[in-house]
């Protein structure tokens, strides 16, 4: 029996971590993606571990294509065997504020992560995906994807892009038994959301507080396992009832 093998990009903090632990739980051998941050990222392995299955560390850029290309590449080459059928999507950036102050590289650096990262890691792995006619690459976007959010005019620029692009592709591809679904976090409790307030942003929560990787977790891998093969193209809000 071959392994089964996911990738998480930006796999080794937050959405991403919990994200990975799940996949390992579900029997996938997890690659974890991440930039800098070694140590987070072996944390997140020693947990694949601890949840039953194993994984690999992959650093690499997801906004620089030679460096996806690379890693990815070398990967294939020393699995010729396998391939990666699961893809979650997940590495992403803030960089908020109005956006009469907003710089150049405010505004590119958010999108390079968030869509152009999207773009370079789904492009390499869809072949093999379209051969084996079998995939699921889930999308993390955003609540502000969906409703837009003052002093994130680049960060729902960029998510906005991936839900249109997560439809778009779903289109594409679903002949091929390949599945492309985004989730759209509200306020989860993570780096990401570490200088929000939480005591007053939570009154405007029907369910009253802030949203855990994990219960996140649920939803991606709900959304990568065969139960989903029925649903492609839909974003799925995770957000204790904080709609648009």
């Amino acid at each position: 029996m071959l392994m089964k093998y996911a990738l998480v990009t930006g796999g080794s903090r937050g959405i991403g971590k919990a994200v990975c632990v799940k996949l390992a739980a579900m029997g996938y051998h997890v690659l974890i993606n991440y930039l800098r941050n070694k140590e987070e990222a072996q944390n997140t392995l020693t947990l694949v571990q601890e949840a039953g299955s194993n994984g690999d560390l992959l650093q690499f850029d997801v906004t620089d294509s030679s460096q996806v290309e690379a890693a990815l590449t070398q990967w294939q080459e020393q699995h010729p065997e396998n391939y990666i059928e699961i893809l979650v999507n997940n590495a992403g950036i803030r960089k908020d504020m109005l956006m009469m102050w907003m710089e150049n590289s405010h505004w590119q650096d958010v999108l390079n992560t968030n869509l152009n990262g999207f773009f370079y890691t789904t492009r390499f792995l869809l072949k093999n995906m379209l051969v084996k006619k079998y995939g699921r690459i889930v999308n993390v976007v955003s609540l502000s994807g969906l409703k837009g959010l003052p002093g994130q005019v680049n960060y729902s620029a960029a998510k906005a892009g991936v839900i249109g692009a997560t439809k778009a592709l779903a289109q594409e591809i679903g002949k091929k038994r390949v599945t492309v679904n985004a989730v759209a976090p509200g306020f989860i409790k993570t780096d990401m959301t570490q200088d929000l307030n939480e005591n007053e942003l939570k009154n405007l929560i029907p369910l009253n507080r802030f949203g855990t990787p994990e219960e996140v977790a649920e939803t991606v891998c709900f959304l990568a396992s065969e139960k989903a093969s029925y649903i492609t193209g839909e974003v799925i809000s995770v957000n204790g009832g904080l709609y648009t």
